[in-house]
């Protein structure tokens, strides 16, 4: 039987703790819409920065925060029989699922980029108080969008490194499509050693790169940007300059510089830092950065150099895919459980979330089943 309402942990003001209220349970179920019992939510830092209102997007308060859930299936809308692959689904299934994109504007049509929809509705940022109401991802239930991708979860991946797909790792995903093809010489440059920078090393690695250099800390993540698969070290509080760093780079990379760098930390001074670590004719793909934080740049130094500069922004249904895929096939060989750092139940999501504020967590679970 399913109840009237949803416990869920709601924001109605940047910076002030959540609470967890009744949220209520959409009785009718869309066309193509599904409703989930949520089993886990990861914690991710833009949930940290939207709660803080550090934000560059719209969000429209109050909002059930939390966007990583991997739901169970308990009602289908009419029309669906399928995921967003052709795989058929049924109630008990395990999905993940995308934010909602129109697919009938400029991007979604034209550009085939439903991360750019100018009508995309995004879970976390929409307001609990208007139908469908459960629009997020600390919530003991959830509502799929008629218009959002979702993907049924494999068997034999976890609930808990699903959750790691549905946003960490898509829009990773997403970063390398657009990146292009990886040769076996290219030396690439990680910045930033949370939860994107760490799953980047391995696929960086796994895609051939010749040398993984991992920029950040504390010591802890950067050992474990060993485990992931980096080749070389970079600890931001020993070597503390860009010139210093880039010196340990030029070390690696013959005095030419990375082929690649690609940034995954938030810290916007990290850019103008990037500019500096590439070689001429190499990418700068640039992931982390959603905040309103500005710097300063050399303009000149792009074209003198001939940069390609590539930003990656969030992911489709199709990188979610890709995501699971890749945890599948490498679960047993790349120790992704070491990033699950903690497990909390719904009624801690305060503690939960000052605590990854406080980097003592990379990517902590709240457990809602």
């Amino acid at each position: 039987m399913i109840p009237k309402y949803s416990k869920a942990a709601v924001l109605r003001k940047f910076g002030e703790d959540l609470q967890i209220e009744d949220v209520p349970i959409p009785e009718k179920i869309e066309e193509n819409a599904i409703l989930v019992k949520n089993k886990i939510s990861s914690i991710c830092g833009t949930d940290v920065h939207l709660w803080q209102g550090e934000l560059n997007l719209k969000v429209d308060l109050p909002v059930i925060l939390g966007h990583e859930m991997v739901g169970e299936i308990i009602k289908l809308g009419a029309g669906v029989e399928v995921d967003s692959l052709g795989n058929e689904l049924k109630v008990g299934d395990r999905v993940i699922w995308a934010h909602g994109d129109c697919g009938t504007c400029y991007y979604c049509t034209v550009e085939k980029k439903p991360t750019l929809c100018t009508h995309r509705r995004q879970y976390m940022y929409e307001t609990m108080e208007k139908y469908p109401y459960l629009m997020g991802g600390f919530s003991e239930y959830g509502y799929i969008l008629p218009n959002s991708g979702r993907v049924k979860v494999p068997a034999t991946v976890s609930s808990k490194l699903a959750s790691l797909c549905s946003c960490a790792f898509r829009s990773v995903m997403n970063s390398f499509n657009q990146l292009g093809k990886i040769s076996s010489e290219d030396n690439i440059v990680i910045q930033g050693t949370g939860p994107l920078g760490l799953l980047a090393i391995c696929v960086a690695k796994k895609a051939g790169a010749k040398n993984v250099i991992a920029i950040g800390g504390p010591k802890e993540r950067l050992e474990l940007a060993k485990d992931m698969g980096a080749d070389y070290i970079i600890d931001i509080a020993e070597v503390r300059t860009t010139e210093e760093r880039q010196a340990k780079i030029n070390e690696v990379t013959n005095h030419l510089g990375a082929d690649i760098v690609m940034e995954y930390s938030g810290f916007p001074g990290a850019v103008e830092e990037g500019l500096q670590y590439i070689r001429k004719n190499g990418k700068y793909v640039i992931v982390g950065q959603l905040g309103s934080g500005k710097v300063e740049i050399m303009p000149s130094l792009i074209t003198a150099k001939n940069l390609t500069l590539i930003g990656s922004y969030s992911g489709d249904i199709s990188h979610y895919y890709q995501a699971l895929c890749f945890v599948e096939k490498y679960q047993h060989e790349v120790p992704f459980e070491k990033l699950i750092t903690n497990e909390y139940p719904l009624k801690d999501i305060n503690e939960a979330l000052k605590n990854m504020k406080a980097f003592k967590e990379i990517k902590p679970l709240v457990i809602l089943d």
